[in-house]
């Protein structure tokens, strides 16, 4: 088995939270100077600058995870990654379907631009990307599992927008395939509090809004080769490949 190092949690400049240094350039850019080779792009309730980030990063061999780091109809936070471009597409389908449409006028809530490689703004999406969809956690799941996807809740371990903050509890028929942890605390520290078994993957991400957090907390996987399939097998810890926290 070979060890890679991964952040599974970046904004991009899509986010209406993220700094406007977040470019995909700027992020591959760090993510390489981090030495990171698996990355996850997850804008809030949006795919639509993932894909791009991929194609750049593949060019300094980077693998790339897109997605979008969805809200659910109780406010919690779930990242959801998919390995086509078609997959991609249906996904962000059924986001612009569901999410409630706050107008987002002149950027009040933050400015949300889709870019290209040159970090010319393509568009501005109108309506504030961080509202809840109108559907729960566990149809998102489903729709995640429908299109193949990897599915983990985020930041489990947050007082806001965690499972656990606004569940109380983990669903006992929820499928995940991994729980994120954000910050430094150990995970065996994360697993008495939460009653996690060992069973499940913890990853550790950075939850990066500005290019100095990408890669400031990381997991280490380990996978014959830097692939999907591989990196969802590991978080399942099946066939001996396996992702170890801090």
């Amino acid at each position: 088995m070979q060890q890679f190092r991964a952040d599974l949690h970046i904004h991009t400049v899509l986010s209406p939270c993220a700094d406007v240094e977040m470019s995909p350039a700027n992020i591959v850019q760090k993510s390489k100077e981090s030495g990171l080779s698996i990355i996850g792009i997850a804008d809030h309730n949006s795919t639509r600058n993932a894909w791009l980030v991929k194609e750049l990063a593949q060019k300094e061999g980077i693998f790339v995870l897109t997605g979008a780091e969805v809200t659910t109809k109780e406010e919690v936070h779930c990242l959801a990654f998919f390995e086509t471009r078609d997959e991609l597409l249906q996904f962000q389908t059924y986001l612009e379907e569901n999410i409630q449409k706050v107008p987002n006028k002149e950027g009040h809530f933050g400015y949300q631009p889709v870019v290209d490689a040159d970090e010319n703004i393509l568009e501005m999406v109108p309506y504030y990307l961080t509202s809840a969809l109108n559907k729960g956690i566990s149809n998102v799941q489903k729709k995640v599992d429908e299109l193949n996807g990897i599915f983990i809740p985020a930041h489990v371990n947050r007082p806001l927008n965690g499972l656990f903050s606004q569940l109380g509890f983990l669903p006992p028929r929820l499928r995940f395939d991994a729980l994120e942890v954000t910050g430094q605390t150990k995970p065996a520290h994360i697993r008495e509090r939460y009653n996690i078994g060992e069973e499940v993957s913890l990853v550790y991400d950075s939850d990066a809004h500005f290019p100095e957090d990408i890669g400031r907390s990381f997991s280490s996987f380990y996978l014959e080769e830097l692939s999907f399939s591989e990196i969802k097998m590991a978080l399942n810890r099946q066939n001996n490949r396996y992702v170890e926290a801090l």
